[in-house]
């Protein structure tokens, strides 16, 4: 007759011990990171192929049209910001988000253009997968042509906000800022935004998984400096638009008014002196062709 023997604490331990050492070899252990959500990227590996989310098709990239620098990859990287804290950094070009002690995951990304740029500390206030993107009164003023969104336009391949939105706060008020995708890819690496932070679709969907609500953002200055509070631009002045006059239309003539002619000044006409007229000559007797005759000879 067999006996069952009751299993051992000690036993129970051990087990649980041989289970996280064999998890932990799939993870780096100097990453000191969570097993959940996406695996991280290996060295070189192609993390811009082609996909569908939520019936979209989402195109594969030509790597090589990338620059290295601007892949998604696991870097070193000191910081004394907590793991979980998205840092960007305006001057570079790059977004980092800290995975560990010395280490974070980085993805190139395109920022704010001239006149566009702010810093400072906001928080993740929410997140949506292909977002409505409904352009600010300020943007369709200064883009007329944009006014056929006023409403919002549907989520989609073509919609600037891309396949992912993270919606950012700062002291708890929404100034419009966003890290989201972005249809146009080759953006990435420049000025491009209207301070917004685009990312490739293909990196903001792998960030959307990351993170769950709440993380710490710090943008840096445009230098790449550490922020010593929040800096916003003042919106810029809307673009002067000359009217458009429909076709066929005859456009109103202006009048001008009449040309100033310079008066032409009257110059006083130079008289010539005039020498008088010799006196007729006092003779005796009458004149012969106007001269006294010669007195006759006696």
């Amino acid at each position: 007759m067999r006996v069952t023997r009751p299993i051992s604490a000690k036993f129970l331990a051990v087990g649980a011990l041989m289970c996280t050492m064999l998890l932990s070899a799939c993870v780096d252990p100097s990453l000191g990171v969570s097993t959940s959500g996406p695996p991280l990227p290996r060295t070189d590996e192609n993390v811009y192929f082609a996909s569908t989310d939520a019936g979209f098709e989402i195109p594969a990239l030509p790597v090589d049209k990338i620059p290295e620098t601007h892949r998604r990859q696991i870097v070193e990287y000191e910081t004394d910001q907590p793991v979980g804290t998205i840092i960007i950094n305006p001057k570079t070009k790059l977004l980092y988000y800290v995975i560990g002690k010395g280490k974070a995951l980085r993805y190139g990304i395109a920022v704010g253009r001239a006149g566009f740029e702010w810093s400072g500390e906001a928080i993740v206030a929410d997140k949506k997968p292909w977002p409505t993107w409904t352009p600010p009164q300020e943007m369709i003023a200064r883009d007329p042509k944009l006014a056929k969104w006023a409403n919002g336009q549907p989520g989609g391949p073509t919609n600037p906000l891309g396949a992912r939105a993270i919606y950012l706060t700062s002291g708890g008020k929404d100034y419009g800022y966003r890290i989201h995708g972005t249809p146009e890819w080759q953006s990435i690496g420049r000025n491009a935004s209207s301070g917004c932070i685009r990312m490739i679709n293909q990196d903001v969907i792998d960030l959307f998984s990351r993170i769950q609500g709440g993380e710490k953002v710090v943008v840096l200055t445009a230098s790449g400096e550490m922020p010593k509070g929040l800096s916003i631009p003042d919106a810029p002045a809307p673009k002067k638009v000359a009217p458009v006059v429909p076709e066929g239309a005859v456009p109103a003539l202006k009048i001008l008014p009449p040309p100033v002619v310079a008066a032409t000044p009257v110059v006083a006409p130079v008289v010539e002196p005039v020498e008088p007229a010799a006196a007729a000559p006092v003779c005796a007797t009458a004149l012969v062709n106007g001269v006294c005759p010669p007195k006759a000879v006696d």
